[in-house]
């Protein structure tokens, strides 16, 4: 099988994917692959750095015109997807691409594309998690407990991972040299 120079990095909400994609950025030469999505963008983030935001409508056009790569609709009802374009970019960058994703997400690219890495970021419990979604700012219970309700299920896929790595709490500089060993180990 060809090897990819595209790893995905999966893991439920708490889990500490962006920590440690934020430090494998200061290691290894990563490109990110922007994920599209008909969610507000928050005030914290940026257009094409961290999601290329558009309206539910320019996306389902583009699902028809058969644009993206991936897909999937979120547990809060909003779309998000890579395009086809998107993964070219990265796949020429000549970096490490690095892609962020849902396990529904894993599923599909996995099918497509049985060369692309997936690694599942995890805690060692489901406590731990919900621990870190409450330190989030102005989440509610709702919040908490849709999130949890979900992590179940995501959990329940391990299976579609070729790695998994545990990102426990005051441990993140280990989790991440899993993960850089993992990637040269692939690449």
């Amino acid at each position: 099988m060809q090897k990819s120079n595209i790893f995905i990095i999966s893991g439920p909400s708490g889990a500490g994917e962006d920590s440690i994609i934020t430090e494998l950025e200061k290691q290894l030469p990563i490109e990110r692959i922007i994920t599209t999505t008909t969610r507000d963008k928050r005030p914290s983030e940026n257009e094409g750095v961290d999601y290329y935001f558009t309206s539910k409508e320019d996306f389902e056009r583009r699902l028809t015109s058969e644009e993206f790569a991936e897909h999937a609709k979120q547990y809060n009802g909003n779309l998000y997807g890579v395009t086809k374009e998107e993964l070219r970019r990265v796949q020429e960058s000549g970096k490490i691409g690095v892609w962020k994703i849902e396990y529904k997400g894993v599923i599909t690219v996995k099918k497509l594309h049985p060369e692309i890495v997936a690694i599942l970021i995890n805690t060692m419990t489901l406590k731990v998690l919900e621990d870190r979604i409450r330190h989030r700012d102005n989440v509610s219970e709702e919040y908490i407990k849709e999130r949890m309700e979900y992590t179940k299920k995501w959990l329940s896929h391990k299976a579609i991972y070729d790695y998994a790595v545990v990102n426990e709490n005051g441990k993140l500089s280990q989790a991440v040299k899993e993960v850089v060993d993992i990637i040269k180990l692939n690449s």
